[in-house]
């Protein structure tokens, strides 16, 4: 079995966010129908965000990657009213509406987290110490973000 590192858990994590909005709107039509994959993938994102914001910046910021995270977290911020967008079309059940807002939420997510992956998950492994790392993998499978919490740049 491979050996987890922080790269690929949230790497993985990107791909089924991705995924889940991608599957979203391969079965989409003008009619909005079920938006679970699409709310389950939405909070997953929230979720990613919380964790990055909280556990993974921090100590990156720390170790001198001032520049990259504030970049990332301003990207977060646009995502999280981008997220805040499409809750609002699905409320008004305007499907053609959330399928444009989703659609241009992955071409920004293709962007990020092609960045994030790059610059910040390709250091994560070097840069955390081993107890900072342990806790964000252990949030990683059963942590969730608290209530009411928004990304630091949309707030």
């Amino acid at each position: 079995m491979e050996h987890l590192t922080l790269r690929t858990a949230l790497e993985a994590e990107h791909r089924d966010i991705d995924g889940g909005i991608e599957t979203f709107l391969e079965q989409a039509s003008e009619e909005l129908g079920s938006t679970e994959e699409l709310r389950r993938s939405l909070a997953g994102l929230r979720r990613h965000i919380y964790l990055e914001e909280e556990f993974l910046f921090p100590p990156l910021k720390s170790a001198g990657l001032m520049g990259p995270i504030f970049v990332m977290e301003r990207e977060h911020g646009a995502l999280w009213k981008a997220m805040d967008e499409v809750d609002g079309l699905i409320a008004e059940n305007d499907g053609t509406a959330v399928h444009k807002a989703c659609t241009h939420m992955l071409e920004v997510l293709a962007k990020h987290n092609a960045m994030e992956e790059k610059v910040i998950y390709a250091q994560a492994d070097e840069l955390l110490d081993q107890s900072a790392g342990r806790e964000l993998l252990e949030f990683m499978e059963s942590g969730s973000a608290p209530a009411g919490w928004v990304a630091h740049s949309a707030r």
